[in-house]
């Protein structure tokens, strides 16, 4: 990868090749927890546009590309792409909005509105049949994420290599996690689907924006769902997921989505929500390590206490359950 100061010349390059002539400014919009960055573009007498820096030695632009076009068409409200250039990683979009509806809540705006959009949303998206060419969320990929826990969290961050009984109970749970979610109907998957993640409406859309779907797959369907209750960056009272939880799956039912009766689907959320939160946990703590970035770290508490509120349900899962109690953060109780 050339160095920052000749990648941000080309992508400036990159914006003046494709605005109408005139003067513009660039400045920065977010980044996510890999390599890609996002910039927002001001110009005279235009609206604002967006920028995705996603260098070609780290990142892939197609899968984005790609799956934009499929919510596009089915008439989600993604970014549109104005103008790309793959061989040095450069998207230029149109903007959705420079609030996320996280960031609107953290402002004070009752969440309750903005969670309801997005299930009804979701179930736009899990309605979709997904094509051939989207991957499956399949034993390999489920493994591969569980795993970051041990690798990164456990011997990384406390030092401790799983042996004896350990090693037993996580294998265990293991299998059992990624057999439970294999057995779950497959949908489209977002696989982030969550409202860091979701855009209010601007302008004139009404419907929220939907933004970092380039890793959707085809997966269990309680995946997303339990993803927009159980927010990375945002917790919220049990009541209010129960009842958002219900209102989705009402909606999943009246949609004819393979969801099953409220009970199984309970389950499948609580089940398929230990593997996120044990993912989440392990990519946490490796952007810090690997890549620098520690304010992730300081967020997996709220992973111990989702996974803390269900395991003792689940009796088969108590080898795990005590695992983790050993090596949770102290203000995770």
């Amino acid at each position: 990868m050339p160095p920052i100061a000749d990648r941000h010349q080309a992508l400036h390059r990159f914006v003046a090749d494709h605005l109408p002539a005139g003067t513009f400014r660039i400045v920065p919009a977010s980044a996510d927890l890999g390599y890609r960055s996002y910039w927002r573009v001001h110009a005279t007498g235009q609206p604002s546009r967006i920028v995705m820096d996603a260098p070609p030695d780290k990142v892939e632009c197609g899968p984005f590309l790609r799956v934009a076009g499929l919510l596009r068409t089915a008439g989600l409200n993604v970014p549109e792409i104005l103008a790309e250039d793959l061989d040095q990683g450069f998207l230029l979009m149109s903007d959705l909005g420079e609030r996320t509806c996280l960031e609107t809540i953290q402002a004070g705006a009752d969440p309750a509105p903005h969670i309801a959009a997005a299930i009804v949303e979701l179930v736009r998206l899990q309605r979709m049949a997904p094509p051939d060419w989207l991957p499956p969320y399949g034993r390999a990929l489920l493994e591969q994420e569980l795993d970051l826990f041990p690798d990164w969290y456990l011997a990384r961050h406390c030092g401790v290599t799983l042996d004896g009984a350990d090693r037993a109970a996580w294998q265990d749970a293991r299998e059992r996690l990624v057999s439970a979610a294999l057995a779950q109907p497959q949908v489209l998957v977002h696989r982030d689907y969550m409202l860091r993640n979701l855009m209010p409406p601007v302008g004139s859309a009404d419907v929220p924006g939907v933004l970092d779907f380039q890793d959707a797959c085809v997966g269990p369907i309680a995946y997303d769902p339990l993803s927009l209750v159980k927010d990375a960056f945002a917790s919220w009272p049990a009541a209010a997921v129960e009842d958002w939880l219900r209102s989705y799956h009402a909606q999943a039912r009246a949609g004819r989505l393979p969801v099953p009766e409220w009970e199984p689907f309970r389950r499948d959320v609580d089940w398929i929500g230990i593997q996120r939160h044990l993912k989440v946990i392990g990519v946490f703590t490796r952007v810090n390590y690997r890549d620098g970035k520690p304010k992730y770290l300081t967020d997996t508490p709220r992973f111990f206490r989702y996974l803390f509120e269900v395991l003792p349900v689940y009796p088969e899962l108590a080898g795990l359950e005590q695992l983790l109690r050993r090596y949770a953060p102290a203000d995770a109780a």
